[in-house]
């Protein structure tokens, strides 16, 4: 009974964390960073590499490799028996110009959101504060009413004692 009641907090428990906003974000930032990456894929091998493939001599760059172990075939020379085995370098290049390319991105992202966060902590410091000198709070009428008997009666007291002397 007591793993049935844990079961159904813990279920409660992962209910409440993806309610947040915060995780609704997250899995917004992931969908879109995955489009994004879709794009600067693209970007590298659609755009950057085939430019880099003529500058080298018209060689596909994804094609670079050092080979291992040749590519055994069969006696028939068509189907093979055992796959190359090979250290692809413009594969793996092109994926390190792509995480390039997305950090690029995203610091160009990071320094213009710092950049205006700046902006407005200078624009907040150059406004002119305002001072918060303590203020009195009004008196009551009770508190006027009073004052007014004190003073009455600081006066009598000075005039009789001007009067005795």
């Amino acid at each position: 009974m007591a793993d049935l009641e844990k079961a159904r907090g813990f279920i409660g428990e992962f209910k409440t964390f993806i309610a947040r906003g915060n995780v609704m974000d997250m899995a917004v930032g992931v969908i879109v960073g995955g489009a994004f990456g879709k794009i600067t894929t693209s970007l590298v091998n659609d755009v950057v590499m085939p430019a880099i493939s003529m500058l080298t001599g018209g060689t596909n760059f994804t094609d670079w490799k050092f080979v291992l172990k040749d590519a055994v075939l069969a006696a028939d020379g068509v189907t093979v028996e055992s796959a190359e085995v090979a250290i692809k370098y413009g594969s793996f290049l092109s994926t390190v110009l792509d995480f390039l390319i997305i950090a690029f991105v995203v610091f160009c992202m990071v320094k213009l959101i710092n950049g205006m966060h700046d902006r407005l902590r200078k624009k907040q410091e150059d406004a002119p504060k305002k001072e918060d000198a303590p203020t009195e709070p009004t008196p009551s009428k009770e508190e006027i009413l009073l004052t007014e008997i004190r003073d009455l009666l600081k006066k009598q007291a000075e005039d009789h004692n001007a009067c005795t002397d």
